[in-house]
Formats: C-alpha cells, structure tokens, sequence
C-alpha cells in the first residue's frame, strides 16, 4: 500500500488530492518540479489545467530538470498556463508556443542549473512539486527513475508537494545524492570513478515545508527505440573502430568512460559494443541511461553506469524494475549537476558522443535551432560533455528530410558548440578528425568524408569560390554563406539551383 511509503507518521495528515495540493500555485508562482525525462509530477499538471477549465486566468513560471514530455509540459503548454520555462524542453506543443513567444523560454547548461537556483539567479524557489517512491523515517525523499535538479529544488523551496509514485520501493539504493559546494573556495567533487558513491541514498528535505502529500499510480511515458538502422549502424561503427584505433597506437587509455546524447544513434553505439570483443568492460558516466546499458550489464560489460536519470522502453523498463537486484550494484543515479559536472567530466576523460542538427564545413555546431531560428529542444547537457570530454564525438546523418537537407552546411545558422569544442565529425559516410588540422583542411575533409554525395560538389563550389573571393584563415563568401538554407526556405530543397 503506497500509505506505507510515508515512514515519516507525523506528514500522514498532509494526504490530501490534486485539486486541493494545486492551490499552492497561483498567478506567477515558480514552480520547480522533479523529473528529467523520467520522475516528473504527473497528478498536479492535469489539476492545473482542470482549474483553467473551470474559467480561472493564471500563469506559472516552470523550472525542471530537463525534458518532461507531454504528461506535464504538453498539458500546461495546451492550456496556456505557462509564462516562463526553463531549461530544456522537447515537446512539440511548447515548442510552437515558444517560436511564436507565447512562452518565454531561456535555455541553460544544464550542470550550471542548479547553483544558480542556490544563489537566487532565478528569483524565488516558491512550490516544489516532486515525485518520490517514499519518505524516509527522518522525513527525507527517495527518488523515483530521476533525480535532475529535485535534490537543490527542495532544498529551496518555500513550500514542498510529493507526488508518492507506486514505482517498486526496491528502487531505494541506486540513488547517490550530493550537492556541492558553492564559491568561492569549493571543494573538488570526489568522483574519480564513474561508480564512485559519494553521497546519501536520499534527498535531504525539511518535512516542515510539505504542504501537499498525494498517491500516484500514474506511470512514465516510456520511450520508443526503434532497432538501430543503417544510418545508425554506420556511424556506430565509424565511431568504435575510431576508438580502437586510438587504443591501438596508445594515443588513449582503453578504460576511459562512455557518455552518450538520448536516442537511436546512441543506443546504436552502445549496442555496438554488445558484438565487439575489443571493449570487454566499460564505464559509463553520462546524463541519461537507455536500454543498451541493460543489455551491456547482462552481458557483463559494464562495471558501472552513472546518470542523472534512466530513459528506457516498456519493454526494458519492466525487466528493469522486476529485476533490480541484477542492476542495483552497477546504475547510479546522480543529481544532474553531479552527472553533468565539468570538472568530473574533464577529470575522469570521459569519451562524450552528442548529436546536431547540423555541422559547417569548419566544424561549428547547431543543435538547437532548425533554419537558424526555430527552435527544436533545448542545449541539454551536450555543452558539458563536449566542452569537457577527453575526446567528443559530433554526430548527425547526413540529410534530412529525405535529401533535401544537408547536415553539412557552408555555415551553421546557429552556433551551439564552435570548432573549438569539437574534435570528431561524424555521419554516416565517415569521420574527421578535426584536432590535428587547420580549419582549411577540417573543410576538405568534412566535404569529402562526411557530407553526403548529392550535396558535395556544392559544398566544394562554395568552399573554393570562398577561397579566391576572400581568402583568410576560414574563407567564406558572407552574401552566399547561408544559400543552403535559402534555397530550402525558397524552394524546399536545399540542392535546387
């Protein structure tokens, strides 16, 4: 019975429903929910929206870990009630609303959140909204499948709701939680393995905040991986014989960690090393953990899997929670600006593997921005891995839209990551290693072994006509630097003359 997941007897009279617990949120209140692709709220958002059916005008500024899906950003978006988000987003419903500014959203680093909640940079913490499997005897919160940003949103919030989710208790354990030190004068993060547990199985919480206590029997949205295909497979491939050649030559320790961006490339990389009697055990220290990391510990090649959060399909979700006791000694979930941490990302050499929308014949990096100006999701924590990684890996296929894009480009119509960040150009077609080349080099290079051949006599008119009009270290023809997008936005086809 979820009444026994409240060990702390004296919160028992703040049981109550959703419609009561939302009346701690009102016009303008900011609101710090759990959740980061899993673990968010999911009985407080539909009895937000439930009261603006009933003919009530009001707005909420929404903080989160990162991506909650339909079940909170999709709902609050439809109904109109969200002024403010922050800090990553991926639902299709709030992306309209914030191309068209009718939701103000900034995007963020997603290891920095957490600080600037502390010291105020986002004003006032006034309602956390939480998911937990439980509350401890002393009053203190077991996460469900996330932990995010939760551990520093309750720690300053005026005023705490728990969802209590009827996810199995056997979850209790795999949690590590440990805030950090703020400057000046911190302390280093004592991670120097991507196993290492350095903190408390639990968040710590002032039971005199809860306001609200409710049961939720509602579950995650699961994610939908489809079988790698051979776009995947080819640049899953390119990466791990890349890898092994470094390995080989001794230009890189074989033990260095994994990370690896959410979705189908991902798991395509992680599934290659199922086959691949070269990696027989690796680490994992990344943002979120997918379904291949279950099937790489049942397989016993993972000697351990660190993340803020755990992505998984039904299917993979289930053989998860039934079968904890095989997973609990090798998955750690971390709060993100742990998991995300820059100077344990840098430290401990982590190989960092991250998608884009699209890469320019230098090297710069669009992950963010479709045609330069609307947005997809948001920066995520790409920025912490590839700015930090031992080695980062940019991915992307080659074309979109079946071949009337190119994801190489003569330039980037918006810059997330520059050349400077990123040291491996992947598609499907191949690699470059950009770090021992000069940007005129990176260029031939990328024209020849990455972009796709439809798009390649382009690229090389555009890069020696840049050449001759204006020379210099990174040659471009600033009038013509953007045709590839205007040709699209013009005729729909980015090769059409």
């Amino acid at each position: 019975m979820l009444e026994n997941r409240i060990r702390f007897k004296p919160l028992l009279d703040k049981v109550t429903d959703p419609d009561t617990a939302c009346r701690h949120i009102q016009n303008g209140t900011n609101v710090f929910i759990s959740g980061f692709t899993a673990g968010y709220p999911k009985l407080i958002p539909p009895a937000l929206v439930r009261r603006a059916n009933q003919g009530e005008r009001f707005k909420i500024n929404l903080f989160a870990g990162a991506s909650t899906g339909d079940a909170v950003d999709g709902v609050l978006a439809d109904a109109d009630l969200i002024a403010w988000r922050r800090p990553y987003m991926s639902n299709r419903g709030m992306r309209e609303k914030i191309n068209h500014e009718q939701i103000r959203f900034k995007d963020d680093h997603l290891s920095r959140l957490s600080a600037q909640v502390r010291d105020g940079g986002w004003g006032e913490a006034h309602v956390a909204v939480v998911e937990a499997i439980a509350i401890t005897e002393k009053g203190h919160l077991i996460p469900t499948m996330s932990v995010g940003n939760t551990p520093t949103y309750v720690q300053e919030a005026e005023k705490i709701i728990i969802e209590i989710s009827s996810e199995p208790p056997e979850l209790e354990g795999i949690h590590d939680i440990f805030i950090p030190e703020d400057p000046p004068y911190r302390m280093p993060i004592p991670i120097y393995r991507a196993g290492d547990r350095i903190g408390k199985p639990f968040i710590d919480m002032d039971p005199n905040k809860v306001v609200a206590i409710l049961y939720s029997r509602e579950e995650d949205s699961c994610a939908v991986f489809t079988e790698p295909d051979t776009v995947s497979k080819r640049i899953a491939d390119h990466i791990l014989d890349f890898v092994m050649h470094e390995i080989r030559h001794d230009r890189m320790p074989p033990s260095l960690p994994w990370q690896s961006g959410v979705g189908d490339v991902a798991n395509a990389v992680l599934s290659g090393f199922i086959e691949n009697d070269f990696f027989h055990t690796i680490d994992i220290y990344s943002e979120v953990l997918q379904d291949a990391v279950l099937d790489l510990i049942d397989l016993g090649k993972v000697r351990a899997a660190s993340g803020s959060a755990m992505t998984l399909s039904h299917k993979a979700r289930d053989r998860f929670l039934n079968e904890i006791y095989r997973y609990r000694d090798k998955v750690v979930l971390r709060p993100v600006e742990i998991s995300n941490a820059p100077e344990v990302v840098r430290r401990l050499g982590v190989i960092a593997i991250n998608t884009a929308i699209e890469v320019d014949i230098y090297g710069h990096v669009n992950s963010t921005h479709v045609m330069g100006s609307q947005m997809m999701n948001g920066i995520g924590g790409s920025g912490d891995f590839i700015r930090n990684g031992a080695l980062s890996f940019i991915v992307t296929p080659s074309t979109a839209k079946g071949g009337k894009i190119s994801a190489i480009v003569p330039m980037v119509s918006h810059v997330d990551h520059s050349e400077h960040s990123v040291d491996v150009v992947v598609t499907e077609y191949g690699l470059v290693d950009t770090r021992p080349l000069t940007p005129r080099q990176v260029a031939e290079q990328v024209i020849k072994k990455c972009a796709h051949p439809d798009y390649r006599d382009l690229l090389w008119d555009y890069y020696q006509n840049a050449i001759r009009a204006s020379g210099g270290h990174e040659p471009h023809i600033l009038s013509d630097a953007f045709g590839f997008h205007e040709r699209f936005m013009a005729t729909g086809d980015m090769r059409a003359r």
